[in-house]
């Protein structure tokens, strides 16, 4: 069921792009591929985004609630799952991506074995409709056409490191990897104004001080980001470069994609304020023009500026 239901659909369309590419690319095929593909979950992401941001804007309540409860567990968990209710907040969304994700992981691993292991299961594990393209027809003519690297570089069917011997190229991949999951998950990391450390926290709390929810989520969020890329350097050094490069390459758009969001929420809320303020100086009689008005005519005042300094 797996392999009919996800395999087979996954490797199909990696297969169409393949064959569409002139030269026949793997690595390019597959930068697509993923490109496609974070591209689908584009939904997702913008709403897992939002989700993240309005758990962060949640902590000051939840440290009211915490206080109010004063050391009732029941009372607490009572008032949080509430304080979710009224917000429209699941506090498990978070995973949906994480979920979705794991599945296309495994199924991609699972298709370019077939390719590393068989080269022709890219023509006979097609479906018969994708055969019939005169891409896959050329390949199945002669199957040395299917070019298995990247820009003729890197061999994608190699590991970075394989019976002690380090694959540098594959390597450098495997570790630029690692570096864009880091700065993904710190993107979306909050800042709190004093940090404390998972050791600390639990040395406090070994003394009957209780933790404080906002501390340990960001000390434990902490090690997470640093604990991920680890995870994804010690996996995929032993296994063929292509997922390594898939791994970059879904950061890469990832970072992209949550800067994108973040930028937007930051203006929306700079619209929310201007709208506010323009709302309030109404009541009292005075008139403020909207932000983005404001900011053409400081363009076209620096732009006039620099004109008489250039004929000066």
């Amino acid at each position: 069921m797996f392999t009919t239901l996800l395999v087979q659909p996954i490797f199909n369309i990696l297969v169409i792009i393949l064959a569409i590419l002139p030269g026949h690319n793997f690595g390019v095929a597959l930068i697509v591929f993923t490109i496609l593909i974070r591209m689908l979950m584009w939904p997702l992401v913008k709403k897992q985004l939002h989700h993240t941001k309005a758990m962060r804007a949640l902590q000051p309540e939840l440290k009211r609630i915490k206080k109010e409860a004063k050391g009732d567990r029941a009372k607490e968990q009572a008032l949080t799952m509430e304080l979710y209710k009224e917000r429209q907040i699941n506090p498990f969304s978070s995973f949906g991506l994480i979920l979705l994700q794991l599945p296309i992981f495994l199924a991609l691993y699972s298709g370019i074995n077939r390719i590393v292991n068989d080269p022709n299961q890219v023509v006979s594990f097609a479906y018969p409709f994708v055969q019939k393209l005169p891409g896959v027809q050329e390949l199945a003519a002669d199957i040395s056409q299917l070019d298995e690297t990247l820009l003729g570089v890197v061999d994608l069917t190699r590991a970075a490191l394989s019976n002690g011997v380090i694959y540098w190229p594959a390597m450098i991949i495997v570790i630029l990897s690692a570096i864009a999951q880091y700065y993904q998950s710190r993107q979306l990391m909050p800042k709190p104004t004093e940090k404390k450390s998972l050791r600390k926290i639990l040395k406090d709390a070994s003394e009957g001080k209780q933790a404080d929810a906002e501390d340990m989520q960001a000390a434990v969020s902490s090690k997470t980001m640093m604990l991920i890329p680890f995870l994804i350097l010690i996996v995929t050094i032993r296994i063929p470069s292509a997922l390594s490069l898939y791994f970059l390459v879904s950061s890469l758009v990832a970072i992209v994609q949550q800067t994108i969001v973040l930028r937007q929420d930051v203006e929306e809320m700079e619209e929310i304020a201007d709208k506010s303020a323009r709302k309030e100086a109404a009541v009292e009689g005075e008139i403020i023009p909207p932000a983005s008005k404001t900011k053409t005519k400081a363009k076209k005042s620096t732009r006039k500026s620099a004109k008489k300094r250039k004929r000066r």
